[in-house]
């Protein structure tokens, strides 16, 4: 790890801040209309699902802001 700053970083964030508004925006869209109707539990584990999926490509996100490789 290096002292000096790095473009990747704030590339990376502003990835971040970009991709997260694009998937909420689509999430609240269409997956009231796909739930309408559907038991309240079974709505709340769908959207748990959905809350937790996009951190599955964070890590690599992350390791490459820090590294400037992808993690295989």
């Amino acid at each position: 790890m290096t002292d000096e700053p790095k473009w990747r970083v704030p590339v990376g964030i502003l990835l971040i801040l970009f991709g997260l508004i694009v998937y909420a925006l689509v999430v609240a869209r269409y997956v009231p209309e796909m739930l309408e109707g559907w038991n309240v539990a079974v709505q709340t584990i769908v959207y748990l699902f959905f809350g937790l999926v996009w951190l599955l490509p964070l890590g690599r996100l992350l390791n490459w802001m820090e590294t400037g490789h992808k993690k295989d």
